[in-house]
């Protein structure tokens, strides 16, 4: 069976690290799995599927107006490569995608990574119109499933939460020495580290993460902080760091293609979101035996059950996270009790295995459907 995955960018966010993870564990005696994409400048993951053997091409179009106008290519391509199925990711390129399914005769599965009120209108209409086209969607948490619903009156029988998974035997603790790791980034050894791994986008909200930072740093002083990643807002953020006075006490590594020595530094995982689906980076933190404290956002609380595998607030009361946050830094004991707890919950309900096989059995229901003529 070939199947074509269709996504926007092959930039480091979490739905595209996301792609590379799932392709290490797929049944590739069953599947053949090709790889599609359109903003040229956003293709680092691009190399890493191709050395995992996939091929990859990129339908060069940086704009909204230049990828819908891809189409036509996009719909010859599938057509000459005789795919079996295509599997869109994010709006745009899935509006594209269920086009090109139509015309092609090809079905669609569509994985929908966050709720519809965080799009903006036109996407969010685009994105809606053309839903009824995908045989199947696949939400990432109940909380993105329950958004779609709310605004769509498609057969909700269509729907279903397939729960993102986390590669558990590559994001080990046991691979990593945190000593060593400590060394070779040139990190402070025996002080305590919160970190984090994202875009620096704005529902991110690293200013209010800069501000708790600053926050721990007036009561420990000997904390240190590093978050990883690029973005819009990153001149932003380290602004804050600067007038905070966390130059030396923070460490910004950019963005990494390796992030695993760097989690295994850390001892707590801080998050402050507005909104996400159900995060990739936190996942693999869990899997690498660091507790979170964040905002409860989106499907974050399927993933971390307060006081269990670390500690969450609402959205809105973000402050509430200063202490957790400090008794953690402050506490390595219960940093390590909640730490295995967050492995043990990823390891029991968010393996990448699992996920992968609950794709390949959709992947499996929709081709046959579709080759029997069935609704």
């Amino acid at each position: 069976m070939k199947v074509l995955h269709l996504i926007k960018s092959l930039g480091r966010g979490g739905a595209e690290t996301l792609l590379s993870e799932t392709l290490r564990v797929h049944d590739r005696k069953n599947f053949v799995f090709h790889f599609a994409y359109f903003v040229s400048y956003k293709g680092q993951l691009g190399e890493e599927l191709r050395k995992q053997g996939a091929p990859v091409k990129c339908f060069e179009a940086n704009s909204a107006p230049a990828i819908l106008a891809k189409t036509p290519a996009l719909a010859a391509f599938v057509r000459r490569e005789g795919f079996d199925l295509i599997h869109c990711h994010l709006p745009l390129s899935a509006v594209v995608g269920r086009l090109v399914g139509r015309y092609a005769n090809v079905p669609v599965v569509y994985t929908e990574h966050n709720k519809q009120e965080r799009y903006h209108q036109a996407t969010r209409l685009a994105n809606l119109a053309t839903m009824g086209l995908n045989a199947k969607v696949l939400a990432v948490s109940d909380d993105v499933r329950q958004s779609l619903l709310h605004h769509w009156d498609g057969p909700k029988e269509r729907v279903r939460v397939l729960i993102n998974g986390v590669n558990t035997e590559r994001f080990n603790p046991d691979h990593c020495d945190r000593g060593q790791s400590r060394l070779r980034l040139g990190l402070p050894a025996d002080v305590p580290i919160v970190g984090t791994v994202c875009v620096f986008r704005v529902q991110k909200r690293l200013n209010l993460w800069m501000e708790l930072a600053r926050q721990v740093k007036a009561e420990i002083p000997t904390a240190h902080f590093v978050v990883i990643g690029d973005g819009p807002t990153e001149s932003q953020v380290k602004g804050l760091a600067r007038e905070y006075g966390l130059e030396n006490s923070i460490t910004f590594p950019g963005r990494l293609e390796e992030v695993r020595p760097w989690m295994s530094a850390m001892d707590v995982y801080l998050m402050t979101s507005e909104f996400e689906g159900l995060p990739i980076a936190m996942l693999e933190a869990m899997s690498m035996g660091l507790p979170i404290v964040a905002t409860a956002a989106g499907g974050i609380p399927e993933a971390v059950t307060d006081g269990r595998e670390g500690h969450l607030t609402s959205v809105d009361a973000w402050e509430g996270l200063k202490q957790p946050l400090l008794k953690l830094v402050r506490n390595p004991a219960l940093r390590w009790r909640q730490g295995e707890a967050a492995r043990k919950r990823v390891m029991t309900d968010f393996s990448i295995q699992t996920m992968a096989n609950e794709l390949e059995a959709v992947y499996r229901e929709v081709i046959d459907t579709h080759k029997h003529g069935r609704v």
